[in-house]
């Protein structure tokens, strides 16, 4: 540990943002990293807690007290090196992971958890800053090829592992740039693309193949890369989005919130208008918006839409409006079920709990307004929690454009799934299990949403790295990769 008395010393301190006045005029991040000086010392607040409980709470157990000591000793370099040997892509996680974690953080019983996040985010960055960041091949080849299917996260940790391995792994991405929904889901303010742009040229100097358009099940048979391939990886993501099954949804102006985050996306890439939004643009630009559901999405939705000049953004949620604060006796060191504020909140938007949506209002073909309810949640006769109409609650929401944030219901099973023949679970995710990620079809593996279901970013890494390994030990009989 760096310090011991330092969590008594020194005061919680995070990384500030841009006024909301200044930010919702670009699309750039506008998070301000603390002051070198500034961040040793949050660092010191790192506490002898006996177990750190932070390493159960981050999904790929990052060594979190171990890289806090390295900081405030002013050992970047070796904390870099630390960081990286758990997390293929901390610049990723430094920026949209919700920091479990933190919540697991023994400071956090008060309240006032290690700016962790902080801390890793500002690691990777002197990195690159530094140039210590460098491809890293393996000295000899083993022949073995890889087809890995899908380049989110998940996909890009398993081939730079299976990589480092020696095996020659080739991504396939269906969409025109790498990256997954890292690209195309999370919109600019919260991660620009060219971090992604920069792993991508460190991957290709470590001999991974990347080829793009390129859409597994339709461009080419699953059957012709296993012919070609020693070993393929399902690593597609949870794709297909949780519908609003209600009359009229099919009207113009209700759309899921990822046709809505792509077109956006790719214009800040630089696309013309015709290749962002080749089927109409979509735009808040001077309507009533109304996005349904309450989570990340949702979230995203709610800052692109400001930034594009929306008159107006509700968010409506099904779920009753969760305790500011959570009862730490009962949930530490879990995740939390609390109020969570996110920047884009801060940047304006209305946000109602417990409502459901009864009907689209419509006129002209165009969505004017949704009929909603009230809802009230009480004991079934299981003991279980069930929703429940409250009476003479209906109302109506003005809305010109509603926005379906309401979760991934698994895998797309057209094309891919279909054609690998391989098992699903009882949700409709590809089945494997987490000792050695195969599937039913000896050499189909899979990874990520693909196999969990909707997950966290750093969820879809830990399982890209330990599909990897249970990759390598498959085609070698023996493995060195970590898990």
């Amino acid at each position: 540990m760096g310090k011991p008395t330092g969590f008594l010393e020194i005061e919680r301190h995070d990384r500030g943002y841009d006024p909301p006045e200044a930010r919702l005029k670009h699309w750039k991040e506008f998070v301000h990293p603390l002051p070198e000086g500034e961040l040793r010392q949050q660092a010191a607040r790192c506490m002898d807690c006996g177990i750190p409980f932070c390493h159960q709470g981050c999904p790929v157990n990052n060594q979190i007290p171990d890289f806090n000591n390295l900081i405030y000793r002013d050992h970047w370099q070796a904390a870099l090196e630390n960081l990286q040997s758990t997390n293929n892509f901390p610049e990723f996680t430094g920026r949209v992971c919700p920091a479990p974690c933190e919540a697991s953080c023994t400071l956090n019983i008060p309240d006032t958890p290690v700016t962790i996040k902080t801390i890793e985010c500002q690691i990777v960055d002197r990195g690159w800053d530094e140039g210590w960041i460098r491809p890293e091949p393996s000295p000899r080849g083993t022949g073995k090829r890889v087809a890995v299917v899908g380049s989110g996260p998940a996909g890009l940790a398993c081939a730079q592992q299976l990589a480092r391995a020696g095996h020659a792994p080739t991504v396939f991405e269906k969409s025109d740039r790498i990256g997954g929904l890292l690209r195309y889901g999370i919109p600019d303010f919260k991660m620009e693309k060219h971090l992604i742009d920069r792993r991508i040229r460190q991957m290709e100097a470590e001999g991974v193949i990347f080829r793009t358009n390129f859409e597994v099940g339709a461009t080419v048979s699953v059957q012709r890369l296993l012919d070609d391939y020693d070993v393929m990886v399902f690593a597609g993501g949870a794709e297909a989005p949780r519908d609003l099954e209600v009359p009229g949804r099919e009207l113009e102006g209700v759309h899921f919130a990822m046709e809505f985050l792509v077109q956006q996306n790719k214009r800040n890439a630089g696309d013309p208008e015709a290749i962002a939004a080749p089927q109409g643009t979509l735009s808040a630009a001077g309507k009533h918006v109304v996005v349904i559901g309450g989570g990340d999405t949702g979230s995203d939705c709610i800052g692109t839409s400001n930034r594009q000049g929306a008159a107006s953004v509700v968010q409506l949620e099904i779920m009753p409006r969760p305790p500011e604060r959570e009862n730490k006796a009962v949930t530490w060191p879990d995740w939390p079920l609390k109020l969570r504020t996110s920047s884009s909140h801060e940047e304006g938007c209305d946000r109602d709990f417990a409502v459901a949506t009864k009907r689209v209002v419509g006129k002209d073909g165009k969505v004017t307004a949704l009929e909603c309810v009230r809802l009230e949640w009480v004991p079934g006769p299981d003991g279980r929690l069930k929703m429940q109409e409250v009476e003479g609650s209906t109302f109506e929401l003005k809305a010109d454009l509603v926005l379906l944030a309401m979760g991934f219901v698994g895998p797309r099973h057209a094309g891919l799934v279909e054609q690998g023949g391989v098992d699903l679970d009882p949700r409709g995710n590809v089945k494997a299990n987490v000792v050695d990620y195969r599937t039913s079809v000896p050499s189909i593996f899979t990874c990520g949403d693909m196999r969990r279901g909707q997950s966290l970013v750093v969820w879809a890494i830990r399982e890209g790295r330990q599909c990897a390994r249970a990759v390598d030990e498959f085609l070698m009989g023996t493995t060195r990769l970590p898990r």
